[in-house]
């Protein structure tokens, strides 16, 4: 949330809750999917720069497929037009999203991928991770291990390993603080760290995607 909303919510409360309540009746009949599909389409139409990237997080999280995201903006070319498809677009290739990746998108289906080799992974800590094209960061608790995407998911930042502090991990673009021993968020935002399926095999730590 940017800080003219969080100032609008000190200083008008009612006006300001009373507008969020309408928007979550007004969709309280739509899947999270769809939700998240149409308030990305309306953050293309205003040309939002970080309004469309929050919801392209948010969509991603809820589950849209990257072919899903560019149908929908595709399918909104009458009212959208090219030039603002264009500018989300281009908007998205800045973002360097996994998701979005040519490769990624004519892929059919998810797969296994081997991040490391649990000999050089700490019995405990946190460790950031570069594997098939994705950065990760891998929590290790006495072998037990925990694979997280290295984006935030408020707009898709990448956290570099230099926002690691300890067990916590800071977003150096709005301050998001995450729990690397669970993922979850613990100050300024509401959202975990999307967490990867994991499992050890042969001496290696597999994740899935």
């Amino acid at each position: 949330m940017s800080e003219a909303l969080d100032f609008l919510l000190a200083a008008r409360p009612e006006a300001m809750g009373a507008y969020f309540r309408f928007l979550r009746e007004a969709g309280k009949h739509l899947d999270p999917k769809t939700r998240a599909l149409i308030s990305i389409i309306t953050k293309v139409a205003a040309q939002t720069d970080d309004g469309f990237r929050q919801y392209i997080a948010r969509g991603l999280q809820a589950g849209l497929s990257a072919n899903e995201i560019l149908d929908g903006l595709l399918m909104a070319f009458p009212a959208l037009g090219l030039s603002r498809i264009i500018w989300a677009v281009d908007l998205l290739l800045a973002m360097d999203i996994p998701e979005f990746r040519l490769e990624a998108m004519n892929a059919q289906s998810g797969q296994w991928h081997r991040v490391a080799t649990i000999a050089d992974l700490p019995a405990r800590g946190v460790r950031r991770l570069a594997c098939d094209g994705r950065e990760l960061f891998v929590t290790c608790r006495d072998l037990e291990f925990r694979v997280f995407d290295s984006r935030c998911p408020h707009q898709a930042t990448n956290i570099p390993e230099l926002a690691l502090q300890g067990d916590r991990l800071v977003c150096p673009r709005h301050g998001w603080v995450f729990d690397l021993a669970s993922g979850a968020c613990v100050e300024k935002g509401d959202r975990p760290l999307h967490r990867f399926e994991s499992r050890t095999e042969g001496g290696s730590l597999l994740a899935y995607w």
